[in-house]
């Protein structure tokens, strides 16, 4: 990724702006089989702010995405998108809402091109009248991929396919992003340059939410913080302030 393209992202924040959305998920539960994951926690993710998720690998992050989006059915609790309660609708009808996942692995057709994989993102009756609009917005925020746009998936670079499975999320026409591991895998530079993006989408008032093993970079970019361990939230708040806590220094940032 070249500084052309930190340039070309940072230009974004002049669009018109989204309007924001909230999601809540209250006292929510779930789990795998007879095997309780997530216990009971509470999230909110305020308009134009980007919220993090923090913790340990196995502490019920992934898991706490998927089950917001459906893929995992939730054993108790709500989720609640701008007020509506849609805790038992299926993926596909909290993606018409808005409600989108960039999920863990990037989950590419990797032998489909990247304008291909992009077009399978603006499938919804939502996003398909914004087709163009959300291409020519994806193009601007990563040049790279309409230099590639013909490519297959699968010959791209790692940090090429995180930018095509976050392009691919953007086609959705998102009022809420929800990121699993941005900068799995990738060289920090790489993931810095990644960071750099979220924070324009932020300023643009999309409302999003990151799950993130670079507690560093979450940490900086983030507006709120929660830390989740065993499937429990113990530590919350603004995240200049929870990156002060003794325990996650210790526990996280190895100071």
């Amino acid at each position: 990724m070249s500084g052309t393209e930190i340039a070309a992202g940072a230009s974004l924040a002049g669009k018109s702006k989204s309007s924001g959305a909230t999601l809540e998920l209250s006292s929510l539960e779930s789990g795998y089989g007879e095997v309780q994951v997530l216990w009971g926690i509470s999230i909110t993710a305020r308009p134009g702010q980007l919220t993090t998720i923090i913790g340990a690998n196995g502490a019920g992050k992934t898991t706490a995405l998927r089950t917001t989006m459906g893929i995992v059915r939730p054993w108790g609790g709500r989720i609640l998108l701008n007020g509506e309660d849609v805790t038992k609708l299926p993926p596909h009808a909290k993606a018409t809402r808005g409600l989108v996942l960039v999920p863990e692995g990037r989950q590419l057709f990797p032998d489909m091109s990247v304008l291909e994989n992009l077009e399978m993102g603006a499938y919804s009756r939502r996003a398909r009248p914004h087709h163009k609009q959300n291409l020519d917005r994806v193009y601007q925020a990563f040049p790279r991929l309409k230099e590639r746009q013909k490519q297959k998936a699968s010959t791209l670079s790692g940090g090429e396919q995180q930018m095509l499975a976050m392009g691919r999320g953007l086609m959705q026409e998102p009022v809420i992003l929800m990121i699993d591991e941005l900068s799995l895998g990738l060289a920090p530079v790489l993931a810095q340059q990644l960071f750099l993006t979220l924070k324009t989408l932020k300023q643009q008032g999309l409302t999003i939410i990151l799950v993130e093993q670079n507690v560093h970079l979450a940490l900086a970019v983030s507006d709120y913080t929660y830390v989740l361990a065993e499937g429990r939230i113990p530590i919350e708040g603004p995240s200049q302030e929870v990156e002060k806590n003794d325990e996650v220094r210790r526990a996280y940032l190895g100071l």
